[in-house]
């Protein structure tokens, strides 16, 4: 067994260096060695990547991370780690520990800099489960990724990989299937944790689309159709769009209608495709 995922090691190490552990920064480490060695193998890295790691606790993934990619840079927040990271990770000259903030840094000058001589650029970490959604949004929005693994909670997995009439699929689904391909790979318990969180985690794979799923007027347009179609997603999508995008219900309904869609349809039932082309309507009426 590795022994950064020993739980007797990893309560000695920390221990030894007087750390406590953050409910602030949701702070869970793996004590489970088959769990960052699968999250490494499913991440596809190759001696030309260059990796970004957020979080990287003690070191478990960051190691395996080292052994598989050219380069890492692993930004941690929690600056009482320093001295933890400083031993578990001697030996690995490709690592660069940064102590900043993921939702403060400018990732794609971060990448730019750090991973010049990479032919490749990916994220692979384990999130702390309260920064999941915008720093996904983040990654999303910085092109530069070409590919992004990463365990979250099970609950945002789904809502990821949904699809359409699911109770799971959202405006947060649709801005993810827009910038990637989706895939749920596996599930990790609890007791894979230190402490144990009192959710299932799941690991997912975010590959970058060359182009999004399909072509729209504006990109401007279509996501603020998205966002008004589930701010209010109990409502009708006419009732929805009218009060979110600030138009009469007539202008609304005219536009539903030539869409090809039902009167009282609801967000959660429009594919990507079918938000698109409604996006395109109102650009045509702007």
């Amino acid at each position: 067994m590795d022994k950064l995922t020993d739980y007797n090691y990893i309560k000695a190490l920390l221990d030894r260096h007087g750390f406590r552990f953050s409910k602030t920064l949701g702070q869970n480490f793996l004590c489970a060695a088959w769990v960052p060695e699968r999250i490494a193998d499913e991440a596809a890295l190759d001696g030309e990547t260059g990796v970004l790691e957020v979080g990287p606790g003690v070191g478990c993934l960051t190691v395996q991370l080292s052994r598989r990619a050219k380069k890492v840079v692993s930004l941690e927040l929690d600056r009482a780690l320093q001295p933890v990271l400083a031993e578990t990770l001697t030996g690995c000259e490709n690592v660069v520990v940064r102590f900043a903030d993921v939702m403060k840094t400018d990732l794609s000058a971060l990448a730019a800099e750090a991973f010049a001589d990479c032919a490749h650029c990916a994220v692979c970490a384990n999130l702390p489960y309260q920064i999941t959604t915008p720093v996904l949004t983040a990654f999303a929005e910085a092109a530069c990724f070409e590919r992004v693994t990463v365990m979250i909670q099970r609950e945002v997995a789904r809502r990821i990989c949904a699809a359409e009439n699911t109770a799971d699929y959202g405006a947060f689904t649709v801005l993810m299937q827009w910038h990637f391909e989706t895939e749920a790979l596996f599930d990790v318990p609890p007791g894979c944790f230190i402490p144990a969180p009192k959710v299932t985690s799941s690991v997912v794979r975010l590959q970058r689309r060359a182009a999004p799923p399909v072509q729209v007027k504006s990109e401007a347009r279509f996501f603020a159709v998205v966002r008004a179609a589930f701010n209010q997603r109990r409502k009708t999508l006419c009732n929805a769009l009218s009060a979110g995008l600030g138009l009469p219900k007539e202008t609304v309904a005219a536009a539903i209608a030539a869409a090809g869609l039902p009167a009282t349809v609801r967000g959660e039932a429009l594919s990507i495709a079918q938000f698109a082309a409604l996006s395109d309507l109102f650009c045509e009426n702007d």
